[in-house]
């Protein structure tokens, strides 16, 4: 059997209205499609993906950054202690087949910093400009909806399975 694609969704604890709904309508399809979502676990676009993609019986899997598993929003299937703060960015990385960023401020910035690290591709939504930074274009893409980031990341993925 094989194992689901793990899709990595990082962004902002504190983010725009905006933000909340595209990363709960990222969750929901992605569970929709079979993926397993891995994120940061606290509030914001965090909880925002995980509640999308558990409203549809979706799989969670939230890398904390304390060694307290209550500190995991409710939508959180599987919370991942680590009492690693901001270090947890890399496991969750690391972790994921494919990595869309919605929004964000410096932690989401250092997680996509990890992925370009890795020439891990990373799938814009609404988040940092990096075609305005010396960053190669080949790793990173402007999404323009939650339907089209969920695509293209699992597209991604599923190509880097061989």
């Amino acid at each position: 059997m094989e194992r689901p694609i793990i899709l990595g969704v990082i962004g902002g604890e504190v983010p725009p209205e905006s933000a909340v709904g595209l990363a709960e309508e990222v969750g929901r399809l992605a569970a929709l499609q079979g993926a397993v979502v891995i994120c940061g676990g606290l509030g914001g676009v965090m909880e925002a993906v995980c509640k999308g993609a558990r409203s549809v019986g979706g799989t969670t899997i939230g890398v904390l950054p304390s060694s307290d598993r209550t500190t995991a929003n409710p939508h959180v299937s599987l919370p991942i202690v680590t009492a690693m703060s901001t270090a947890r960015n890399a496991i969750i990385v690391r972790t994921a087949e494919a990595l869309i960023a919605i929004d964000g401020a410096y932690g989401t910035l250092t997680e996509i910093a990890y992925a370009l690290d890795l020439k891990h591709k990373v799938f814009l939504l609404q988040s940092w400009p990096l075609d305005r930074m010396t960053v190669n274009p080949d790793l990173y893409e402007h999404v323009p909806n939650p339907k089209v980031a969920v695509e293209r990341a699992l597209a991604y993925a599923r190509s880097n399975r061989g």
